[in-house]
């Protein structure tokens, strides 16, 4: 397989309009991911860290809930990676809520610095590429990224209150409880059966709009940007399909997977023999009512703190194209009739072997 840095150009890093490939190493040093109990009884269970049987997880509010959702998994990161919390220089981190309030409020306990992020369901590639940026520039030599959603908190929000007991949408999506979070290092430091993994490119993603107005219908809101993003991943790096093992996208659900496949084909792509999306695999279709599948920020974290990182460890996937899509609406929008713009970033990940070469 063609190793990703004989793609690079002659601008310092620079690839294409939107991608940037990195000249220095950013390993992946530690992952975790902790859920709820819907997401643990999915086909993707085994795979958890951990699974939290109580949705308010010990506290009084949902945004209580994912608060603390998040300062466990940062807790179980650093106790799984054998880091402390001085270790790690800073945290990119985002949720669905308001002034970020689960993050804000999850993470202060720590003191490390954070940068807050709203990427919508985009937040954990968008954080991955920033701590990226941030270790190859030689400024952190650790640093988190992480994001986190909650069904009930999202629902409080976005949607209606629980007790209304509204009927869903055949597009709807189910808005995943989880937090997923990974260590980002200079140095490779935990390998696993002789792998490594590294972030070795990013392709971050521009506001596309197709007039879709239907918030319940993020499949179809966000499906041109995931579109958009994964063509441009390809032009900027100037390869095919078939140079990723896998391409990934977060949370598009049934509906939207199927719009990706037909706008890119469009674009003269087909990517339907090495595509997945995170939104169909977390639930069972079949046994658990969730409708077009899964969504929020945490679906797509947990799902590569989880399955994806576990695969690529155990030799199944060399190279990943992650791809988290996300809603860029709010209430407000909403009831003004705006309609909804979406966006995706992408992260290239790669498999090594500790001296920093191509795995086998």
């Amino acid at each position: 397989m063609q190793n990703i840095e004989s793609c690079i150009t002659a601008n310092d890093g620079m690839a294409g309009k939107q991608s940037v490939i990195f000249s220095k190493p950013v390993y992946l040093t530690g992952y975790v991911s902790i859920v709820g109990q819907k997401e643990g009884q999915g086909p993707l269970g085994k795979w958890f860290d951990e699974i939290i049987e109580d949705p308010m997880v010990g506290r009084d509010t949902w945004e209580e809930a994912e608060s603390e959702l998040q300062a466990r998994t940062v807790s179980r990161l650093l106790e799984k990676s054998q880091y402390k919390k001085e270790d790690i220089r800073y945290i990119f981190a985002g949720d669905l809520l308001g002034q970020l309030i689960a993050t804000s409020f999850g993470l202060e306990k720590y003191d490390i610095p954070v940068f807050g992020l709203y990427g919508a369901c985009s937040t954990m590639a968008e954080a991955m590429s920033l701590a990226s940026v941030c270790v190859s520039s030689g400024y952190a030599d650790n640093v988190i990224a992480l994001a986190s959603s909650h069904f009930a908190s999202a629902e409080k929000q976005f949607r209606y209150p629980l007790e209304y007991g509204n009927q869903r949408a055949l597009a709807s999506t189910w808005t995943v409880t989880g937090c997923g979070a990974v260590i980002l290092s200079s140095r490779c430091n935990n390998a696993q059966n002789g792998r490594a993994i590294r972030i070795t490119a990013m392709t971050t993603g521009k506001i596309v709009d197709y007039g879709v107005k239907d918030s319940m219908n993020m499949g179809a809101c966000m499906a041109p940007a995931a579109a958009d993003l994964i063509a441009s991943n390809f032009t900027d790096l100037n390869v095919t399909p078939d140079f990723y093992d896998l391409i990934v996208t977060g949370d598009l659900g049934s509906v939207g997977k199927q719009i990706v496949l037909q706008l890119l084909k469009e674009k003269g792509y087909d990517i339907s023999n090495n595509y997945m999306d995170c939104g169909i695999e977390i639930f069972d279709s079949a046994k658990q009512d969730t409708k077009a599948g899964g969504s929020g920020c945490g679906c797509s974290a947990v799902t590569l703190c989880s399955y994806l990182l576990g695969q690529m460890y155990a030799g199944h996937y060399q190279r990943i194209l992650f791809v988290p899509t996300g809603a860029l609406l709010s209430t407000v929008s909403y009831n003004e009739g705006k309609s909804v713009p979406g966006i995706a970033h992408g992260v290239v990940l790669e498999c090594v072997n500790p001296a920093g070469k191509e795995a086998m």
